[in-house]
């Protein structure tokens, strides 16, 4: 029996879509292709190779509307939110159209040679194991750099959100990209471990789960093929005696609700300095209140449902068990009754360590906040986790920069909302992942860094 992948409206709970999985030929014909395909678009410049990526581009804008229902339809995030998602892809194709001859020029290195360099070549084709809660921009962070690079990509999109997969190969369909360059492989999750195996694979790009990570980089390593893994976070957000409170409360709010909180850079555990806990809490109150919780598809909607089922079960299973713990629900924390799998945006305070909602990622709108006696205090709070994905500190300018390097993560915003920028390099430490996307660095993942000595050697 065929496998089938299947889209669940989470507005409604209803199912809009299933997709046959991919079976043996479908798999074999695509990986011969990316081989077939890499043996010329390595051998492109990168004018030609830019070419296609502006062509995408423009292409993701013309159908922002088409492109954004389908994100809104299969995985609920709110309308308004989907198309800023499209620009941002648009953005990323682009940003490394402009930048990747910038990016990998030749670097001359002086050494006994008379002539020595270091000049950056693709490996070959690259599969992307991407998850659900931003089908366009992940895709595009993945498959950007690794086309310019003069890889081949091929994509194993989460199985929850087929139409946003077909919908992205389509658009490199409708500009002509030549074949093999890109390509959307839609093989059912146990069938991910052969695809990395297959020799034609040479390096795979992995955002999602630690638990799934920890698959994915041992098949990669077990086939000595490099891999970058960017997984999941419990983000702490420092908010310190001296920062402006009200611009803190603003991109906090923010930062919970933007795709119904189910961000891996979000900020999770909201670290306050004890003179200004209070102020904080009620100013968080204020705003997660007037928040808007409905069908994703009106232009009004806020926060949309929560993209599965069992997604909103274990996170009402945090937010429960770290109420019986002792902490305080301010606001939320009621799980709702009718169709879709909404949750409403949950203030937690008295959160400590060791408590479900600290302890663990929050995948929802869910703000956990903790109190520190002092800046040292918050440092060790926002340490205490596995995770080392991204943080933020609200303080001034000078002090939040000092207190950057203390943090053990891989992006620190200081006095901003923590986000991803096709311009910075975005990654974690820990059990957040390793290896970089993104920026100069992401591009650098995947090619052969090619030392060349030339003769005759200089005494």
């Amino acid at each position: 029996m065929t496998a089938e992948l299947t889209a669940i409206d989470p507005s409604t709970g209803q199912v809009v879509r299933t997709v046959p999985a991919a079976g043996p030929e479908l798999v074999e014909s695509t990986l011969a292709r990316a081989e077939a395909g890499y043996d010329r678009w390595r051998r492109t410049g990168f004018a030609e190779r830019a070419e296609l990526l502006r062509a995408v581009a423009a292409e993701l804008r013309r159908g922002t509307a088409d492109y954004a229902m389908m994100m809104t339809e299969e995985m609920g995030k709110p309308i308004t939110e989907a198309r800023g998602e499209v620009e941002k892809a648009a953005w990323a194709a682009e940003h490394y159209a402009d930048h990747a001859a910038e990016y990998l020029a030749t670097e001359t290195v002086a050494s006994d040679a008379t002539r020595s360099y270091v000049q950056y070549l693709p490996i070959g084709p690259v599969l992307g194991v991407l998850p659900w809660n931003a089908p366009f921009w992940l895709a595009f962070r993945f498959c950007a750099p690794a086309l310019m690079a003069g890889n081949t990509c091929v994509m194993k999109h989460d199985p929850h959100v087929p139409g946003c997969a077909a919908a992205i190969a389509g658009a490199f369909r409708a500009v002509g990209a030549p074949d093999g360059v890109f390509a959307s492989l839609p093989v059912a999750t146990a069938d991910v471990e052969a695809v990395i195996r297959d020799r034609r694979i040479r390096a795979v790009s992995f955002t999602g789960s630690g638990r799934g990570g920890a698959a994915v980089a041992a098949v990669a390593a077990s086939e000595i093929k490099p891999a970058v893994l960017e997984l999941g976070g419990s983000d702490p957000c420092i908010v310190l005696a001296d920062a402006d409170l009200e611009a803190a409360a603003d991109v906090i709010a923010l930062s919970r609700i933007i795709n119904a909180g189910q961000s891996c850079i979000a900020a999770k555990r909201i670290i306050v300095e004890r003179p200004v806990h209070d102020q904080l809490v009620e100013l968080l109150h204020i705003r997660f209140a007037a928040l808007r919780v409905g069908e994703p598809r009106d232009e009004a909607t806020q926060v949309g449902p929560i993209a599965r089922a069992d997604l909103r079960d274990n996170l009402h299973r945090q937010v429960t068990e770290t109420v019986a713990a002792g902490a305080t629900c301010v606001i939320g924390g009621e799980l709702p009754t009718g169709a879709g799998y909404f949750y409403p945006p949950t203030l937690l305070t008295g959160v400590r360590p060791g408590m479900a909602a600290c302890a663990e990622e929050t995948f929802g709108p869910v703000a956990a906040v903790m109190t520190a006696v002092d800046a040292d205090h918050a440092l060790d709070l926002a340490n205490a986790t596995p995770y080392g994905l991204a943080a933020s500190v609200w303080t001034s300018p000078e002090r939040g920069e000092a207190l950057a390097p203390q943090i053990e993560a891989g992006q620190v915003s200081v006095n901003g909302i923590v986000k991803t920028d096709p311009r910075l390099p975005s990654g974690g430490v820990k059990r957040s992942g390793y290896g970089r996307e993104l920026g100069r660095h992401g591009i650098h993942e995947f090619v052969n860094a090619q030392q060349v000595w030339v003769g005759p050697k200089r005494e």
